[in-house]
């Protein structure tokens, strides 16, 4: 029997999200179905509802029910309505050492974005070529909250929380062979950051980044323009 949170908003600013991977096909399917029903019902304070982790079957579940979702199969992300709420808050700026880290941080961008803060994506400024990082700072420094994404070593958010003066949420990704496996010596890494400010999210959980950098720069004044 289904019991959707929906009075979450309420209690937290933010609605319930459905992760998708733990769940089967149908049950998806049914909970996606349930949104339906109450919004055609007229219930109005629904949104925005976030599907996470979903694979194309999953996804294919929620789109049958809700068919104007927004999918984003590379970050395997839904959200009903498409249209993300207008902007406010402070600027969130999802950033990611490398194309590879790209799936899990664009989760967490569009993550943000349907929370409603203005968002912006940053790929490809990992340590191994520092010149890029050095290039994008005065961008980076524009932001309210800053979520970094690296696999590997990891180093990346302990190098950018040294330059920014927002906070940073560290985001390991499973990016990575060897020790750097399953993207455990990137989370040691980032746990063990000598960088101030840094708050860790688990392994690949670009929702809760996003989520958390989204309440952090919820309070923060609009960029400007």
């Amino acid at each position: 029997m289904l019991e959707l949170d929906l009075d979450r908003a309420s209690r937290r600013g933010a609605p319930e999200a459905v992760l998708c991977d733990a769940k089967s096909v149908e049950q998806v399917a049914a909970i996606a179905g349930e949104y339906a029903r109450l919004a055609a019902a007229g219930r109005e304070d629904l949104g925005p509802v976030l599907f996470t982790r979903a694979d194309a079957a999953r996804a294919a579940a929620v789109l049958a029910a809700l068919p104007g979702a927004h999918h984003d199969p590379v970050a395997r992300f839904l959200a009903w309505p498409a249209e993300p709420p207008a902007p406010s808050g402070g600027l969130v700026i999802v950033a990611c050492a490398g194309t590879s880290d790209l799936p899990v941080a664009r989760e967490a961008e569009l993550t943000a974005r349907h929370l409603g803060r203005p968002t912006r994506l940053i790929a490809d400024i990992g340590i191994a070529g520092l010149h890029r990082l050095v290039a994008r700072l005065p961008e980076l420094r524009e932001a309210a909250c800053v979520v970094v994404a690296a696999g590997m070593d990891g180093a990346l958010p302990t190098v950018v929380a040294g330059q920014i003066a927002a906070p940073v949420v560290a985001l390991p990704t499973s990016v990575g062979y060897g020790v750097a496996e399953g993207g455990r010596a990137a989370l040691t890494t980032m746990l063990s950051a000598c960088a101030p400010g840094i708050g860790v999210v688990n392994i690949d959980n670009g929702y809760g980044a996003g989520h958390l950098a989204a309440q952090i720069a919820r309070w923060a004044p609009a960029p400007p323009g």
